[in-house]
């Protein structure tokens, strides 16, 4: 049955950078409808970051509301797989219904905040008429691409895939030595700002190990609120900076924006011994192993910034 398109997934590849091991870590910015985001998130190996209903003020979503995502409706049956298509009076019968849900839905929410509730619990009700943006970093994705474009997986679901892995084609990556990082959102002029930054805000030398780890908490900070332009609030090298601090420097740490950050790893010979008696040591296995693969969390062959903050996790 041929895949009918019925939203834009404003698919875009951020950054696309590549080891010279032959790994590749593109980071994927990309729209989905809110209802399909449960499934996105069965892939554990994605590191990612989605626009959080508790941080986008109320009357953004109330006007991204009157336009719903409504959806290619077909005829129940029984298992998960749906093939027949409704007439077009009752197709039109079935979207006349969520609209009107939707409708009454916003209405709600508009009252809601009309007496002041906050958005955790205001905007919740539309997550179901709406859509999510979301950010991947990922070294694996051909997984994730076989499962969901398929004609097996929701119809949404296989429109996301299907756009994200044209897009990923499309994409030609940058090969990163190691010690050089993989930061998305960080554009040319970021490099001048920040020297400037260390240099007349406050005034210290800016050596190039300064000037990498600001480029890094700045990178984290875009990848928490997803793109340049801020959501709400302030989106200068400052405020950046803040938010940064709010979430990787204070306890809790809220580690996910450190994810999206890496270097590839290096490799090493290595040999195994075994200790035989009354005769030398007996070397039982060598080869080259990556010499920090305790960096690399969900990631293959590349160090993850998360994985050098300290309290990244709270053990036990």
């Amino acid at each position: 049955m041929k895949l009918v398109r019925t939203f834009d997934p404003k698919v875009k590849v951020v950054l696309d950078s590549i080891s010279p091991d032959g790994i590749r870590l593109p980071t994927v910015q990309f729209r989905q409808p809110r209802m399909i985001h449960a499934d996105f998130l069965t892939h554990r190996v994605f590191s990612r970051n989605g626009r959080s209903s508790r941080a986008v003020p109320v009357v953004t979503l109330l006007e991204e509301a009157r336009n719903p995502y409504v959806p290619h409706f077909l005829k129940n049956k029984p298992g998960m797989m749906a093939t027949e298509e409704f007439s077009d009076k009752e197709r039109a019968l079935a979207e006349a219904i969520w609209r009107d849900m939707a409708e009454y839905t916003r209405k709600g929410v508009e009252r809601l905040n009309d007496i002041g509730v906050h958005k955790q619990w205001a905007n919740r009700p539309l997550e179901w008429f709406g859509y999510i943006d979301v950010l991947v970093t990922s070294t694996e994705w051909n997984n994730y691409v076989a499962l969901r474009d398929h004609e097996a997986a929701q119809p949404e679901i296989q429109q996301i895939a299907k756009a994200i892995r044209e897009a990923l084609d499309a994409s030609k990556p940058n090969i990163l030595e190691p010690g050089q990082w993989h930061l998305p959102y960080i554009e040319p002029d970021d490099y001048r700002i920040v020297l400037d930054y260390l240099r007349n805000g406050v005034k210290i030398n800016p050596t190039p190990e300064r000037q990498l780890e600001l480029l890094k908490k700045i990178s984290a900070a875009r990848c928490a609120r997803l793109t340049i332009k801020p959501f709400d609030g302030d989106g200068s090298f400052e405020k950046e900076l803040e938010r940064y601090n709010s979430l990787i420097v204070n306890r809790p740490v809220h580690a996910s924006p450190v994810e999206h950050q890496a270097t590839p790893d290096t490799k090493s010979f290595y040999e195994v011994r075994r200790l035989s008696k009354g005769r030398e040591d007996v070397v039982v296995r060598t080869g080259l192993d990556w010499d920090h693969p305790e960096e690399h969390a969900n990631f293959t062959g590349w160090r993850q910034a998360r994985k050098t903050i300290p309290n990244e996790w709270v053990p036990g």
